[in-house]
């Protein structure tokens, strides 16, 4: 067994694990791998150990290795989970099946205009920044649910669901109180009538935090493929 086929049993039982704990079924969540900065050989020894979708955030990065990978296209599914810049909005609609980092209309138009007519509609994530911080994309929780009717309107998107990336907290306890807020939010747009169904929440160092809070994705990178280059 290879090294990152190891790590993905590793995760799997983590999810496993902290899904029971949850009282949830463990096919209620999925397990997005965060390739940036790894490999094309990586990506395919992942989904040789049975690893399909994969998160991306730097553009160029990814469509080389989305080039790379042509003949696993139809097998692949290629999640954009970085801030995206409104010059970067036409790959993104071409190339990619999902974009989780979607925080502002004017993007999400041009993502919807952008997106081929003959491809499904693109899954989309509203990003919400939890805490603030000035030093990450997202809508203010207070503006997610005026913004997330407005995305269920563009006709060539297909809103999915909430995506957040908290402040790193130390116990258990702080970092489910952060999903909780996001499971909240998640909650009340679905109390609006939207047909939401995903909570893309989680990462390495919290998944368990964010399964037990109603994440239904994960996004786990390192813990998959190793230590991460510096980019």
């Amino acid at each position: 067994m290879s090294d990152i086929a190891s790590r993905l049993n590793t995760i799997r039982q983590r999810i496993a694990n902290a899904a029971r704990i949850a009282g949830r079924s463990e096919a209620t969540i999925s397990l997005l791998a965060v390739s940036k900065t790894f490999s094309a050989a990586m990506i395919r020894s992942a989904y040789a150990a049975g690893q399909a979708s994969f998160g991306e955030n730097y553009m160029q990065e990814a469509l080389e290795k989305i080039e790379a990978l042509a003949d696993l296209r139809a097998q692949l599914e290629w999640h954009f989970i970085g801030p995206l810049q409104s010059n970067k909005t036409k790959w993104a609609a071409t190339h990619f099946d999902w974009v989780h980092s979607v925080d502002r209309l004017k993007l999400a138009q041009r993502l919807s205009e952008q997106r081929p007519t003959h491809l499904p509609p693109l899954n989309i994530c509203l990003q919400v920044n939890l805490s603030g911080e000035a030093s990450k994309s997202g809508v203010a929780p207070a503006d997610a649910i005026s913004l997330a009717h407005a995305l269920t309107t563009l006709p060539r998107l297909k809103l999915r669901g909430l995506m957040a990336i908290p402040a790193p907290a130390d116990t258990l306890d702080a970092q489910r109180l952060a999903y909780r807020k996001l499971s909240q939010l998640f909650d009340a747009l679905r109390t609006e009538g939207l047909a939401l169904d995903t909570l893309s929440a989680g990462m390495s160092a919290d998944l368990e935090a964010a399964i037990l809070e109603g994440a239904t994705l994960v996004r786990i990178g390192s813990a998959i493929f190793g230590m991460r280059a510096r980019h």
